[in-house]
């Protein structure tokens, strides 16, 4: 047996946690036993250069991250190896199949399997064996009726269980049954849609180290594993590691991309007496960590408390309908003692209990909303629950974080200027001629701006000697040329930056980051670097203010330069600067108490407290994998015009839900009041009321956006690629 590669990413490549060169993921074709799953993740991280494993048991899935190709092929020979042993194991006579993992189905899947028991093998089954099947799944709606009637609740659980029970007593199993089944497709779809939302925040948070290096007292080094290791430790992290604790630098110097933190698109310098969090990861450099929080005290663990805290607090438009539905209870109850003591007729009588307010109720609010969410997903809005459909519509308040939502999060050569002397295309190019041996993202910037110029680098210079934290310097042509920062270049160099005075202040003031390059001891120009806005963002916020959104906020960890020069580009007046996930966090719940229907969009890590703390959270399809999974809206297009379509959808949708709730209490009302007077048999006023369900279950099912909905957004991205 083999593995086989099934996908494979190469390049340099970072999700946020781990920066590596290449992600892979193979399948055997096969189910693993749990202790061969575990082996074989244990052996793919025990090597040098794979940074991070998942073995999925049930379908025979590896997924791995390496360093370089040589990890690449170790871990390949690794794969081929346990291949063999596993093949071999299966022809063992002691083996037992049974010891593999059975996968369990759930959500739609298992609805439909229920759907397909029901409907088409009971025929097959005797008569009699639908008696203990319904007795059986009727236990626990009777049980769950009960126990909300003891303690004094009088709502539709315990009148679904009252119509059970007068099924059993009837001897109407086939009713009874099919009313559990509904029940528990309704109960089931609905759990499994709040599970999947947030069933990937752990595994989306492990850091994947197992070991860590501890720098004793007296200087040596030794290996200790992560479970081990508690605050006060020092540990030593280098290039490419993902750091594994929340604490604080005492020695070295390196850059630490912190993007998945803060939002800040550029690595920072993190030298003694700076802080660093866990999920950031080493760019450059080698630093020495006092521990400070590890494990679950992480700032990292913490966002996730935050999130499952902030999630139980929402409620939606299914409970409050529901809601409804129970103060309804009472007076079907009332009806159907009514009835019996006019009629003395218990079948009358209970059939009042079946023609109930709550059965329409359930089902068309489910139905537009289920409706609602597939003409999102065609039109690229993923909406995951009825609830945000109404907070889609009632929101007055939006909060963008900027890198990464309203930016694309890739730095981009704003504009090449050189000092007297000088041209842009010698600067551009001698910069990229250095920069192009190393992978910062400032770096792939400059060299990509000179393939744009078709300025070509050729190799001309000696040695090139990087700087941690600082730059690079080189002898190119007979002189000494030197890139990087203000800090290393006129200061640690010795360079005179007074030609470049007023370009240096005009590019600072427009929150642009700055690279200078000096040749033979005098500066030679500098190149801007800015994080641009995404082409269509500056039209959104226009439309969302004009569609009744007064109030549009930024929030970001950048500097106020850059956050004020951002938000000029865009309109939007009001924003906060160098804010912390927590901090982001806090300023949404303020918004909330203070009454707003707060609409947030992030991407980030950083974002996730702040998504799941606003009213409803929206994150794109480049997010990472945890604002995807906290984000109540995902917009699976890289544009921001997918927030225009969602708000629509979210009015659209909300208008036959409110009609379809008046005609289900009218139409009930008056059946019921037929029954009473007896203009209406039972067998009648039973048939009206399923055909009326019928009824406006078909009208829940129709579409709402219209064309003018559509036409927005369309030509806003059409403007913006043009």
């Amino acid at each position: 047996m083999s593995f086989v590669i099934v996908h494979e990413l190469q390049g340099f490549f970072s999700d946020g946690l781990v920066t590596c060169q290449g992600r892979m993921r193979c399948r055997c074709g096969t189910r693993l036993t749990m202790d061969e799953a575990t082996r074989l993740a244990d052996d793919l991280a025990d090597l040098e250069g794979v940074v991070g494993v998942t073995v999925n048991p049930v379908i025979g899935s590896v997924l791995f991250f390496y360093a370089d190709l040589a990890s690449r092929l170790e871990a390949l020979k690794i794969l081929a190896r346990a291949g063999d042993e596993i093949e071999e194991a299966r022809r063992d006579p002691q083996f037992r199949a049974e010891d593999l993992p059975v996968p369990r189905v759930e959500g739609p899947m298992a609805a439909l399997l229920e759907i397909v028991r029901h409907y088409v093998l009971r025929p097959f089954l005797p008569w009699w064996y639908s008696i203990p099947m319904a007795i059986g799944h009727a236990i626990p709606y009777l049980l769950k009726g009960l126990k909300e009637l003891v303690i004094g609740h009088l709502n539709v659980s315990v009148l679904d269980a009252a119509a059970i029970a007068v099924c059993l007593l009837r001897r109407d199993f086939r009713t009874a049954r099919t009313l559990t089944l509904l029940l528990g497709i309704g109960d089931e779809l609905e759990e499994w849609t709040r599970q999947k939302s947030l069933a990937s925040l752990s595994e989306s948070l492990e850091i994947g180290a197992e070991w860590v290096w501890v720098r004793d007292a007296d200087g040596t080094e030794r290996q200790v594993a992560m479970k081990d290791l508690s605050a006060g430790d020092v540990i030593v992290l280098s290039a490419g590691n993902a750091i594994p604790v929340d604490g604080v630098v005492v020695d070295g110097e390196g850059v630490v991309n912190q993007a998945a933190m803060t939002g800040e698109p550029i690595g920072v310098v993190r030298v003694k007496g700076h802080s660093v969090f866990a999920g950031t990861v080493m760019e450059e450099g080698r630093i020495c960590v006092r521990v400070s929080k590890v494990g679950d005290q992480t700032r990292l663990k913490q966002i996730v408390k935050f999130i499952e805290e902030s999630e139980g607090l929402k409620a939606g438009i299914q409970g409050r309908f529901e809601r409804m539905a129970d103060m309804a209870v009472p007076v079907t109850f009332g009806l159907a003692a009514l009835v019996y003591l006019i009629t003395r007729d218990p079948i009358r009588a209970s059939s009042v209990l079946l023609v109930d307010y709550s059965c329409a109720l359930k089902l068309t609010t489910p139905l537009t909303v289920l409706a609602a969410m597939r003409e999102g997903v065609l039109n690229r809005v993923v909406i995951k629950g009825g609830r945000y459909l109404e907070a889609l519509r009632d929101v007055d308040t939006v909060v963008f974080d900027k890198t990464g939502t309203l930016t694309n999060a890739t730095p981009r050569v704003a504009e090449v200027i050189p000092a007297p002397g000088f041209d842009k295309e010698t600067v551009l190019r001698d910069m990229a001629c250095l920069e192009e041996h190393f992978p910062h993202p400032v770096a792939r910037a400059v060299v990509r701006a000179a393939a744009e110029h078709n300025l070509r680098h050729p190799e001309e210079h000696d040695k090139v000697q990087y700087i941690v934290a600082h730059g690079v310097c080189s002898q190119l042509n007979g002189m000494n040329v030197v890139v990087g920062s203000r800090h290393y270049v006129e200061y640690d160099e010795g360079i005179d930056l007074g030609p470049l005075k007023e370009a240096v202040e005009e590019q600072a003031g427009m929150g642009r980051s700055l690279l200078y390059l000096a040749e033979g001891g005098k500066i030679a120009g500098l190149v801007a670097i800015e994080d641009p806005p995404r082409p269509e963002a500056a039209a959104v916020i226009r439309a969302l203010r004009e569609d009744g959104v007064d109030r549009i906020l930024m929030i970001t960890g950048d500097d106020a330069r850059t956050a004020s020069a951002i938000a000029g580009r865009l309109g939007i007046g009001e924003y906060r600067a160098q804010v912390l996930p927590t901090d982001k966090s806090d300023v949404v719940s303020e918004l909330v108490r203070e009454g707003r229907h707060v609409l947030m969009v992030g991407d980030g890590i950083n974002d996730a407290p702040a998504l799941s703390a606003a009213t409803v959270g929206v994150a794109m399809t480049d997010s990472t994998e945890l604002a995807q999974g906290v984000a109540n809206v995902l917009l699976t297009d890289t544009s921001l015009t997918g927030l225009l379509t969602a708000r629509r959808l979210g009015r659209r949708a909300m208008q036959p839900i409110n009609s379809n709730y008046f005609y289900t209490m009218l139409f009930n009302s008056l059946f019921l009041l037929g029954g009473i007077f007896m203009f209406l048999t039972p067998g009648l006023s039973a048939f009206l009321h399923n055909m009326t369900t019928v009824a406006l279950s078909v009208r829940a099912m129709r579409r709402h956006l219209q064309e003018e909905d559509l036409a927005l957004p369309a030509a806003i991205e059409a403007a913006a690629h043009r």
